[in-house]
């Protein structure tokens, strides 16, 4: 069992690599654009969090995804670890598991990987297609490349969005690490930071949970986790919302409204970053502001609030400009706007052409200076990972 968070420059042998163009992917965009909540920067360009019961470590090259898959406790554990209200001399059914090669492994977590981060979907052949017919998207995403919707596991990606009503990205981290220490399974321990799982329905509809969740700050919010979760196992059972990945989008978003403290926004969330909806199209008051600024969209209606019908006229107006992916071409410009990110988006906007005929030629500087194919300045552990990866593989 690794002690402490893995850098890639200790050496490529502690590591394991997918092909994978920063183009496609950037994890300091998309692991931080608010689509989960449980991935940290644990060193410069290294990210540490919780993904299908195991903690993992990713960083990137230039073309390669590199990850690190650390030693479940839980697993390793003897009867302290025994699930939860089994009896003594009842087998745990990991101990009945079948043994598993390390290439088996290897090839699971590859796989595992590569639906998480839906590396089948070509990102840059949708940013290409859409800023063809979009101009302001088009400069944008020559900024902003390698932003991508994560395929999160739907309870997790459920619970964590009933966290953000009237919160912040910040805020909501902290609540669902809370929740996941409260509730969930213990995995490993990295430098003294403890790793968990996220909790089970079955934890989290307890009925002593929205007392504790109150106690650790949650505030009314704790009656809304405890309520969907007892709602969800008492009348559709705990395969329900996955089994929400098998019909029409509006059926899904539908279903999900019906629990409490699930309203349009966190429903499209959920359908647009689990459950294989990408057509959805969550919108707030960042969004709201991209239709209206950027677009020109009901402008000028003097609307002071999101109603239910201009939520759904946005929506179908980002629908209808970028088609059946239009939730992941929303997430560009929602990351974009993001205060956190404005110094990027600043840089992109002294690298606009002024004069019409420079502008293939300096969209082409911006995408090579700013897509991570080509940085000028490289991040100091991109050059020490490079040098690491290049002896190990002389050895």
């Amino acid at each position: 069992m690794a002690s402490s968070h893995v850098v890639l420059t200790s050496g490529a042998k502690l590591w394991r690599s997918l092909p994978c163009l920063t183009s496609e992917l950037r994890l300091d965009l998309t692991l931080a654009c608010g689509q989960s909540f449980r991935w940290r920067e644990t060193a410069e360009g290294h990210w540490t969090g919780v993904m299908g019961g195991r903690v993992w470590t990713l960083t990137q090259t230039d073309d390669q995804l590199w990850y690190h898959v650390y030693s479940n406790q839980k697993k390793q554990g003897g009867r302290e670890n025994r699930a939860e209200g089994q009896p003594e001399g009842v087998p745990n059914v990991e101990e009945e598991a079948p043994a598993v090669t390390d290439e088996q492994q290897s090839t699971m977590e590859a796989e595992m990987l590569r639906d998480y981060f839906q590396l089948h979907v070509k990102m840059e052949d949708l940013c290409r297609h859409w800023g063809a017919a979009d101009r302001h998207f088009k400069n944008t995403a020559d900024v902003f490349t390698g932003v991508r919707m994560l395929r999160q596991d739907p309870t997790e990606c459920l619970f964590s969005f009933i966290c953000t009503s009237n919160n912040h990205i910040s805020r909501i981290q902290g609540m669902v690490e809370r929740l996941c220490q409260a509730l969930g399974a213990p995995l490993c321990q990295l430098d003294e930071t403890p790793y968990h799982d996220f909790p089970t329905l079955s934890a989290l509809a307890d009925s002593s949970v929205e007392a504790r969740l109150r106690d650790l700050g949650f505030g009314y919010r704790a009656r809304y986790l405890q309520q969907s979760a007892k709602m969800i196992l008492d009348t559709h059972g705990s395969q329900w919302i996955e089994g929400l990945r098998r019909v029409p989008y509006l059926e899904a978003r539908e279903a999900l409204r019906t629990l409490p403290g699930v309203g349009a926004k966190v429903a499209d969330c959920v359908c647009l970053m689990s459950l294989d909806k990408p057509e959805a199209v969550p919108v707030d008051t960042h969004v709201w502001q991209i239709a209206k600024r950027d677009y020109k969209y009901a402008a000028d209606n003097g609307q002071k609030s999101l109603t239910d019908k201009l939520y759904k006229d946005i929506g179908d107006f980002f629908r209808k400009l970028w088609g059946p992916y239009a939730g992941w071409g929303q997430s560009v410009l929602f990351c974009a706007d993001l205060k956190k990110f404005q110094n990027l988006t600043e840089m992109g906007h002294m690298k606009q052409p002024k004069k019409e005929k420079e502008t293939q030629k300096r969209c082409k500087k911006t995408k090579k200076d700013f897509d991570g194919n080509k940085i000028k300045t490289e991040p100091e552990y991109r050059k020490k990972a490079k040098i690491s990866v290049k002896k190990e593989s002389t050895l």
